[in-house]
């Protein structure tokens, strides 16, 4: 019998991690003129001025920058001179996941032996947290601008949810996946929400 718990604990235990271990998909929204976005060098800046100097703000633009670079834009050597400007924001929060109100439970019920005897009863019991869980929910937004005339060119917003505690979670893993999925086939349809796994 003992040897029966664990192997279902153990089953149970492989499952919670599979689905753990999922990357979450990515909801993606962009806006743009419909024509043709001439590539240059560009600046990153926050969409609250306060934060350009800020090491946050410098991990959360990071990504940002590389995948304007992976789709042709250069960094600009003078930041307050470039002509095109990327306007960054992060905005984050937690809910409660109503759906992980108790954990995974696995039951084991009652079994027989040869000569037709009956053995009943069962063991249940949890894995994993009983309380309902947190979920981090994360929004990237960009703009791509002309600081001539402030003309905006493109935007964006991608979001995406995560369990708390979990690398997906973590504020730079997330802005890193919610930068590559808003500028993966840039410029993107204007006014679709995709999905990107």
């Amino acid at each position: 019998m003992n040897r029966l718990v664990r192997t279902f604990a153990m089953s149970a235990a492989l499952l919670v991690a599979g689905c753990a271990a999922q990357t979450p998909p990515v909801q993606v929204t962009r806006f743009h003129l419909g024509q043709p976005i001439a590539r240059g060098e560009i600046a990153v800046e926050p969409r609250d001025r306060g934060d350009s100097d800020s090491l946050a703000f410098q991990a959360m633009a990071a990504p940002v920058r590389n995948e304007l670079g992976q789709i042709g834009f250069t960094a600009a050597a003078d930041l307050r001179h470039s002509e095109l400007v990327a306007v960054v924001g992060v905005s984050r929060g937690t809910r409660t996941d109503p759906s992980d109100r108790s954990g995974v439970r696995v039951g084991i019920g009652g079994s027989s032996i040869g000569g037709g005897v009956g053995l009943g009863g069962g063991i249940t019991f949890p894995l994993g947290r009983r309380r309902p869980s947190e979920v981090v929910g994360t929004e990237l937004s960009v703009q791509i601008k002309r600081r001539s005339d402030g003309t905006v060119m493109w935007e964006g917003r991608a979001r995406s949810e995560a369990r708390a505690g979990t690398p997906d979670a973590a504020p730079e893993a997330a802005v890193a996946r919610l930068a590559h999925a808003l500028f993966t086939g840039f410029p993107g349809e204007s006014g679709r929400t995709i999905t990107v796994p």
